[in-house]
């Protein structure tokens, strides 16, 4: 899709949160956590240079019923911005004519605005920093810019909120006066303690030098000096799974949330943390973790000794999977259904669609699928 000129397009920006975000040049569409696929299907069409009307039919094809939440906002060549609220989802703007404000919350359907010369607005989106019921807010945050794409958010920003014409001038400080110097005090007289005489030193045997008290000498440690912590760099453990501020998941869940189909033949199910490499290993992890390890060639030493984790998600992303990349040194790039190829972010971690193929390079490939 090709984007309008970056001078026609106002300044955008998100905040962090659970609804997925599809974000066009005219349209934004925001879809609940539990529509991972729908919200695939309205990026790809966005993409493609669906309309509003087209991404519509598109998302109520299965039946309004079945849609728990959503927002749409589109701009029109008439200078009118309609939105169309569903749920928890709340708009608010800055227009000509005033403040302009829509909530979906007890709609049967849906809330449907159309406001003219709009100069900037807000969409508010449940599971912001309140928790997974609250939204975002009024917020100091300047939140994260972003263009076209496919985020997760609990806010969109769009344009800038106009300033004040008049803004109080700050007050100026008044310097204080330094107060008159003290005059420095008159030196104490200088106490002298006597020293205590020294130990006697005995004598080691003829031709050696006595030993320094307290030296380590041989049979006294069993340190030498050649062990070395299990620790990765800090760099490597920069992710966390699942939403921020939400409980990690247990060890080892009840039932597989995915499969993984790598591509030499080897099937593997994500009930826990999965670790994939040329020769993986389990740092950092308790002995009741117990990760699986999943070793794959690489002739060409492509891929790093732990390229990446897959584990089941919390929070939002509780029910799938998640992928990090732990900093491998060619990198991992996803394909998601419907999706365009998407490198991977170091200590990022990335909700994983059925369906979902992971490149490591050197030919080796993961597949994604149900359990």
């Amino acid at each position: 899709m090709t984007s309008p000129d970056a001078a026609a397009v106002p300044p955008r920006a998100y905040l962090p949160g659970d609804w997925y975000v599809v974000l066009g040049p005219r349209v934004v569409v925001a879809l609940p956590a539990s529509e991972p696929e729908r919200a695939a299907r309205a990026w790809s069409l966005l993409d493609a240079g669906a309309g509003a009307d087209e991404l519509l039919d598109a998302l109520l094809g299965s039946g309004l019923s079945t849609l728990a939440g959503l927002a749409l906002v589109s701009e029109h060549d008439d200078a009118t911005t309609r939105v169309l609220l569903r749920g928890a989802a709340r708009w608010s703007a800055q227009a000509q004519d005033g403040e302009a404000r829509g909530s979906g919350e007890g709609a049967s359907t849906w809330s449907e605005l159309l406001v003219r010369d709009v100069g900037s607005w807000r969409l508010d989106l449940p599971g912001g920093p309140g928790g997974p019921g609250a939204h975002a807010g009024a917020s100091d945050e300047p939140g994260l810019r972003v263009a076209d794409g496919l985020v997760r958010a609990s806010c969109v920003l769009h344009g800038e909120p106009d300033a004040d014409p008049d803004p109080e001038p700050e007050p100026q400080l008044q310097p204080e006066p330094h107060p008159d110097p003290e005059p420095d005090p008159e030196p104490e007289p200088e106490q002298t303690t006597p020293t205590p005489p020294a130990a006697p030193v005995e004598a080691g045997p003829a031709g050696e030098a006595p030993a320094a008290p307290g030296a380590w000498g041989p049979g006294e440690s069993d340190h030498d000096g050649m062990t070395k912590g299990g620790e990765w760099g800090e760099d490597l453990w920069r992710h966390r799974p699942g939403i921020p501020g939400q409980p990690q998941p247990p060890s080892v869940t009840a039932s597989p949330v995915a499969r993984l189909v790598v591509s030499h033949g080897e099937e593997v199910e994500v009930d826990r943390v999965v670790l994939v490499g040329r020769a993986p290993e389990a740092r950092r992890f308790t002995s009741t973790e117990q990760p699986r390890l999943v070793t794959v060639p690489s002739p060409q030493q492509e891929i790093s000794s732990t390229h990446l984790e897959v584990r089941p998600g919390s929070g939002a992303d509780h029910g799938s999977a998640v992928v990090t990349d732990l900093g491998s040194t060619n990198g991992t790039v996803l394909v998601q259904p419907g999706l365009p190829p998407e490198p991977l972010q170091p200590g990022i971690a990335v909700q994983l669609i059925p369906g979902a193929i992971l490149d490591l390079g050197d030919g080796v490939s993961i597949q994604v699928v149900r359990p």
